[in-house]
């Protein structure tokens, strides 16, 4: 659950940062143009510096983890590349559709590479998570199956609200959406999983 609530932390600080810039709009628009980012009069800056926000979250995130000796993920690396890229043009551009495309851009990045491996003969999540627990080769080609679908579905959610609701909406889904399909998810996978589990403790 710590590690969990750790990935989420961009997140978390994002809808936080749309909250508060979407509640003091003139405030959001100063802090964004003191970094350079000027947004037009009227507008909603909320958005924009929640973007902000997440971007210098994924950094700090991966500073944290580097300052306490530890590797990088690689799945953190791609993280911090996609909201660096797409928040990135999200500022340049005033074009909030980039980093509504973020997430399923990085969703449908982590399926490709679960199913491309798996064409190749690798599992990716045994890779992953073989040294935190044993499981027989059954199980890891279910997880490494249900991991690849949970990931393709949540690509295309994310986008489904984006164009089918509002940015409200969107932003609330983003934290709340994920954060409950996931536990849905974790849970019916390890439903899913027990009786290999059973199997090896009983071994």
């Amino acid at each position: 659950m710590r590690k969990f609530l750790f990935d989420l932390f961009p997140v978390i600080l994002f809808f936080i940062a749309y909250k508060l810039g979407g509640a003091y709009p003139e405030a959001a628009q100063s802090i964004l143009g003191n970094v350079g980012v000027h947004t037009a009069p009227g507008g909603k800056p909320g958005i924009f510096l929640a973007t902000l926000v997440a971007i210098l979250a994924s950094f700090v995130q991966v500073g944290w983890v580097k300052l306490r000796g530890r590797k990088v993920d690689l799945m953190l690396w791609v993280s911090l590349f996609i909201i660096a890229v797409f928040g990135g043009a999200t500022l340049y551009f005033q074009d909030p559709t980039f980093i509504k495309w973020k997430p399923t851009v990085l969703y449908w990045i982590f399926a490709a590479a679960i199913f491309g491996a798996a064409a190749f003969g690798k599992n990716l999540i045994r890779t992953l998570a073989g040294g935190q627990m044993e499981l027989p080769d059954p199980a890891w080609r279910l997880m490494n199956l249900n991991w690849g679908v949970f990931f393709a579905f949540m690509g295309g959610a994310n986008l489904w609200v984006a164009y089918n609701f509002s940015e409200d909406d969107w932003a609330t889904f983003k934290l709340f959406g994920t954060f409950g399909l996931m536990l849905v998810f974790v849970v019916i996978q390890s439903l899913m999983l027990a009786k290999y589990i059973d199997k090896e403790e009983s071994k």
